[in-house]
Order: C-alpha cells, then structure tokens, then sequence
C-alpha cells in the first residue's frame, strides 16, 4: 500500500506537566489514537528494499548520551551465544567498546557487521531473528525501555522539545509527542524504501497506540502525564465515535490518521473510524481501568 502524505490533518492537545508546572505537553491525538503497531516479521518490508529482513535495524542505533550507552553495555554483557548471533564478534578481543560499537560522524553508535546492527540476530538464527536485545528482554519479562537503546524503543514516537516566550516574557518549556515519521530520521529519510509509521500495512494494531505504547510513553512522559494524556485520548476516540453515529463522517478524515482509514478500506465502517475506535464504541464503563500490558515486550510484533 502506498504511504499516505507527511502533512497531514491533526489534533493536538496541550496540557501542564503535572510533576512540573514549568513544563507543557503538546501531543498529537490523531497520531496516538491511530492503528499503528509494529509488524516486524509479519508483514515488515524494510527501510532498505534489498534488507527486507532487518526492519528499521540497518542503519544501527546512536546513543543519546552516556547513560544510554552503559545501559545497553550493561544488558549486552550478560547476553549468551544463544541469545545474540553475534555474541562470538563482540567478545572477540574482549567485550570492549569498539568491538560492539563504532563512531559516526564523531557520534557512537551501535556497529555494523555484515550489512546491519550487531544486535540484529538473522533469519536462520535458533533464536529467531529480531533485535537480541528485544528478545532478551521478552525472555526477561522486562520493557525493552530498560534494554534497549533509547532510539530504538521510541520509535516511531518522537519527543521534542523547545521553549516558548509568552506575550508577558515569561516561558516554558514545551515537549512534544508526535509521530516519528520519514522527516525524523534527517534528509535521508525521504530516501527510505519503505517506512512503517504512514503506511497502512502497519495501521493493523489490536489497540491505539497510547495502549500498545504505554510503557514508552510512561517513559517519555512520566506517569502522572501519561494518566492525563489517557483522559484526552478516550475523549478523542468519543468523539469520533460521535461523528460516526450521529452522521457527521465527513469529518472523520479529520479526527483519525489516513493510515488507519486506509487500512480497513475493505470494511466500509473500518474505513470511517478506525480498528482502533472498536474500544470507543463500548460504553465507558466498559473501557474504564482496561489497560493491557501492550507496549511492553511480546504486546507486539516489535522484535527490532
């Protein structure tokens, strides 16, 4: 399916940080109550056309700081041969820093061997393919936000931030959650051969991914912000439901992402509100305290 436009309608809401009355979120409904889910072997075609099996592991990741890169030293120091295919490569000569990592540009990052991330286990591999990492953390029972590097278990969600000067001078501090599409990855991410977060054939979830992301967007947000932005997210999807039943679907292109309308285009009702909006037609008692474990490892595809 072709991906839909980068520019596209959205609902943002704003809201104070509740752990910091000095700090604002910014966040985009139309993106967190999308369809969206990982589909990393099954269905993943790939950044890159001629590595459909690597996912979005190609490139490898950059760290965002030191702390990142000790996390993940850390994790990939207890992992076995049986847990990573290229467990032997790192412990070479030594579990040293430039046997599993490299710089780029001045910046680390994970390193490459043979065409993808070190951390990539490869079809064939008793493991499974996906990221060792991941998968280790599936095992472990833990958030792949505790394994992980940071860049790797965002995505696609993006955070921003920037400061913004009131008519009085005063300020604050905005932090922005979005949509990681094409655009976040630099120049180059128009380049892509296929990117996941504005394609249909990724607009499939069981949840919205404020659900399926909760373990990350608790992360990004804290847990305060995260309860909040719950509230404005299930009066989103209410709304939606509204329009879709008293008539008004013609604003429907509006409210809900075009991946996800375009991902049910065999399904007239799918199509005008969403896989996602099937909890929004349940009365709100029924959705109230329904809270999966999505987001955390093995509540999607995301192997990567």
């Amino acid at each position: 399916m072709p991906e839909v436009p980068l520019d596209v309608p959205r609902i943002w809401v704003e809201f104070t940080d509740p752990a910091d009355d000095g700090q604002r979120f910014r966040c985009d409904l139309t993106w967190l109550t999308s369809s969206w889910t990982c589909i990393f072997g099954s269905g993943c075609a790939g950044i890159y056309a001629d590595r459909p099996d690597d996912g979005c592991c190609t490139l490898g990741a950059h760290f965002t700081e030191e702390a990142d890169y000790r996390r993940v030293r850390d994790v990939a120091a207890t992992l076995g041969p049986d847990e990573w295919q290229y467990h032997d490569t790192a412990h070479a000569k030594g579990f040293k820093r430039d046997s599993w990592t490299e710089l780029e540009d001045g910046v680390r990052k994970t390193r490459i061997v043979d065409g993808a991330c070190i951390f990539l286990n490869r079809p064939g591999f008793p493991a499974g393919a996906g990221c060792s990492l991941h998968q280790h953390a599936v095992v472990q029972g833990l958030p792949a936000t505790m394994l992980k590097p940071e860049v790797c278990w965002q995505l696609p969600i993006r955070r921003a931030y920037r400061t913004v000067e009131q008519p009085d001078e005063s300020t604050y501090l905005e932090v922005t959650i979005t949509e990681f599409d094409r655009r976040g990855w630099g120049p180059g991410g128009h380049d892509l051969d296929w990117y996941c977060s504005g394609n249909p054939e990724a607009h499939v979830g069981r949840e919205p991914v404020y659900r399926s992301s909760e373990a990350e967007l608790v992360e990004l947000m804290g847990q305060g912000a995260y309860d909040q932005l719950v509230v404005r997210c299930e009066a989103h999807l209410r709304a939606v439901r509204s329009a879709w039943q008293t008539g008004n679907r013609q604003l429907l292109p509006l409210l809900v992402h075009p991946a996800t309308i375009a991902a049910h285009d065999d399904d007239p009702r799918a199509v005008a509100t969403g896989q996602v909006l099937r909890r929004a037609d349940r009365e709100p008692d029924e959705t109230a305290g329904d809270h999966p474990g999505a987001g955390s490892p093995g509540g999607d595809a995301r192997s990567r």
